[in-house]
């Protein structure tokens, strides 16, 4: 693992600033960022602005004491506003003026709120602010007007650069050396039709290029992906991230698109527990039987994907196989899910489904020791193992986006180059 936040060479900053560039100049018309309107302390009772004001939430502190604390299970904003002096009147009053910006009932037990108390005997809340989530505040006013106010907290990115090596799973590995855990989905996301993340090997290594996302002085976790490559003794795959058609995907050093017309796995995060046979001793049945399929063991309720665009031909139960989703993908290749505690919202013979929509639940309904899902793969009728088939990939990079391709994968690979 190698990850830090000190100074790198000049050549490194002076490549990222290059590549960083060329994937800014990519973006086919980019949309103009939309500012959020922010709590402005515009009322009577807040301080002017000076020249060394302190301002939290767009108020200035100069005028009041703060008083912070949490939302109690089953409370209310009446409990806490009520003991510094604001009226059950005003309150209602505020709620009612500002019903399209927040509905009261939507506050969560357990987060913060800040009070702006007037620094006299009387102690009168000025404002509250409600923060309800990592970026999102609310400030209800209780001086001349009476409303609430939404408030949007200021992110932050720095650009962050990993090196991860296996040793059990990318999950552990991320997990034992601090990074965010979002980074782990994300990265299986990019590599999800390329990379086996169930036979992912001791040594196996990953790189990866990201933003991280600041708020506060804390990391929010993981935001856009710069680059990221994934390496074995035997081969490397790296992901380039590059714009066509006014969309945002990701292409290997050849051109090809990482994204294949299947994904590796129909679920995420889970083990095989048995594998693809044509003799397998039926574990209930006792009886030696071809086991056309991949057993991938995961927790009842794991959320089953598509792996591939297709019609459903069938949402039955089917016996020994428990309830079973069949679709059928194109006129060669078919899948089949087994086992499953529940279909997916809506999933029923003649639905079509995208490519990772949800189909079902992990379950161990039919012949089973424990919930798992039976995975069955077919081509032209005939089943076929889902860990040996090569799915084509979508449309490559075209001949007229080549040149600037070509710019962007240099710099990535130069990047990607200085670190280990």
């Amino acid at each position: 693992m190698n990850i830090t936040d000190k100074s790198v060479s000049f050549k490194f900053h002076y490549i990222l600033f290059i590549f960083l560039l060329i994937i800014t100049l990519s973006c086919n018309n980019p949309k103009p960022v939309k500012n959020e309107p922010v709590a402005t302390s515009a009322d009577s009772a807040a301080t002017k602005p000076g020249n060394n004001a302190v301002f939290m939430y767009g108020i200035s502190t100069d005028s009041f004491n703060l008083i912070s604390g949490h939302i109690k299970r089953n409370g209310f904003l009446s409990e806490i506003l009520l003991k510094h002096g604001v009226s059950m009147q005003e309150i209602d009053q505020a709620v009612r003026n500002s019903k399209k910006v927040f509905d009261v009932r939507n506050i969560r037990s357990g987060n913060n709120y800040i009070l702006f108390c007037d620094r006299d005997s009387n102690a009168r809340a000025r404002y509250l602010v409600y923060e309800h989530d990592p970026t999102t505040c609310y400030v209800f006013s209780f001086n001349d007007s009476l409303n609430i106010t939404r408030f949007s907290k200021k992110i932050t990115s720095k650009i962050r650069y990993a090196s991860i090596t296996i040793e059990t799973s990318l999950w552990d590995a991320m997990k034992a050396e601090g990074l965010p855990m979002p980074l782990t989905n994300d990265l299986s996301e990019v590599f999800a039709w390329t990379v086996d993340f169930f036979g992912l090997q001791k040594g196996d290594k990953f790189k990866v290029i990201y933003e991280e996302l600041i708020i506060d002085n804390k990391s929010l976790g993981a935001g856009k992906i710069y680059g990221a490559q994934f390496s074995t003794p035997a081969s490397t795959v790296t992901a380039i991230p590059f714009i066509q058609d006014g969309k945002e995907t990701f292409f290997d050093v050849n051109g090809k698109s990482l994204r294949k017309a299947f994904l590796k796995a129909p679920l995420q995060f889970s083990r095989i527990s048995s594998h693809f046979s044509s003799a397998r001793m039926h574990p209930i049945l006792r009886i030696i039987r071809p086991h056309y399929g991949v057993d991938y063991a995961a927790p009842i309720g794991t959320a089953v994907h598509a792996i591939g665009d297709g019609k459903v031909v069938s949402a039955t139960n089917e016996g020994g196989a428990g309830r079973m989703v069949k679709i059928q993908h194109n006129s060669i290749y078919a899948t089949g899910y087994m086992h499953l505690s529940r279909f997916g919202d809506g999933i029923s013979a003649g639905k079509f489904v995208k490519q990772g929509d949800i189909i079902g639940y992990v379950g161990t309904s039919g012949l089973s020791t424990g919930p798992h899902l039976d995975f069955r793969f077919y081509k032209n009728g005939s089943p076929v193992d889902p860990l040996k088939v090569e799915a084509p990939s979508v449309e490559p990079v075209s001949e007229v986006n080549r040149a600037r391709f070509e710019m962007i994968k240099t710099s990535e690979l130069s990047l990607l180059g200085t670190f280990n």
